[in-house]
């Protein structure tokens, strides 16, 4: 999966007044782009020291032992040799180095986060960055904001040597993939999983048992694998609001998707194997 970096190692913890580091890693950004240049299947992002004119940064978090850094100031036009590429689509474009591909979605998830949270929602006033955490603060009202994180469930329904798969509706993407949905307020997982079950595909299950988890930085998601069987009826009565197919299929019919990022790929693959949690 994305985050399957060994032997490096993304180290999210704050270091208050970590100083700027010109050998460091630098993210800009511009809207849902980041600066980097693709050479065939490989990124490269660049070092604080190649990219001049920005006045302001904020540090994110370290990779392996190198310090990561936001450069705050918008870029019209990306400097020569480098291009603006969209987050998204570093998945598709590039297949490595893994390592830094996981980090610019991480630093995407951050930087929405401070970009998001520039005002307090709750008084209005404008908030500043705490010193001592990472966390924005209202110098108004007190309050402290901090990352926000989704839960959500990937959920491979089974029934036998057959998985569901599925294609949402209103995305351009050719390969299949599993029942998905966000937990709601008030909700357990198991819970979140039996509904959207229900609610795209029609469907009882049971034997609700997890697999693995995995953080979605593109929409700040903590995704959380789970496997079920079937109660009862077999028979699909699909949502076509959510879905535009579902579709029993045999583990040795299973195609995965073109790279190895996603959970539910891994589940998807983990089924056909033969290698699921019973």
């Amino acid at each position: 999966m994305i985050q399957d970096i060994h032997p490096h190692k993304l180290h999210n913890e704050f270091i208050p007044g970590r100083p700027l580091d010109d050998d460091g890693l630098l993210f800009v950004f511009r809207g849902p782009e980041v600066l980097c240049r693709v050479a065939g299947d490989v990124v490269v992002l660049p070092r604080v020291r190649e990219i001049g004119g920005l006045s302001a940064y904020r540090f994110l978090f370290t990779l392996d032992e190198t310090p990561c850094f936001w450069g705050m100031d918008e870029l019209d036009a990306a400097p020569a040799g480098w291009a603006f590429v969209p987050v998204r689509g570093l998945r598709n474009r590039a297949t490595g180095p893994r390592e830094l591909i996981f980090s610019a979605w991480t630093a995407f998830q951050l930087v929405n986060w401070y970009r998001d949270n520039r005002f307090c929602g709750r008084c209005g006033v404008e908030t500043r960055p705490a010193e001592d955490e990472r966390a924005m603060l209202c110098p108004n009202c007190g309050r402290r904001i901090y990352p926000r994180i989704i839960p959500a469930v990937i959920v491979g329904v089974t029934h036998g040597d057959e998985i569901l798969m599925t294609k949402y509706k209103g995305r351009d993407i050719p390969f299949y993939a599993l029942i998905a949905g966000f937990t709601e307020i008030g909700e357990t997982l198991e819970e979140c999983v039996a509904r959207e079950v229900m609610e795209e595909a029609g469907l009882r299950v049971k034997n609700i048992r997890y697999y693995k988890s995995q953080p979605w930085a593109i929409v700040d998601d903590l995704l959380a694998g789970f496997y079920c069987d079937v109660d009862g009826s077999t028979e699909i009565h699909m949502d076509a609001h959510e879905l535009k197919e579902a579709v029993w299929t045999r583990r040795e019919d299973v195609v995965g998707q073109p790279n190895d990022f996603s959970l539910t790929n891994e589940m998807m693959m983990v089924f056909k194997a033969g290698k699921e949690p019973r």
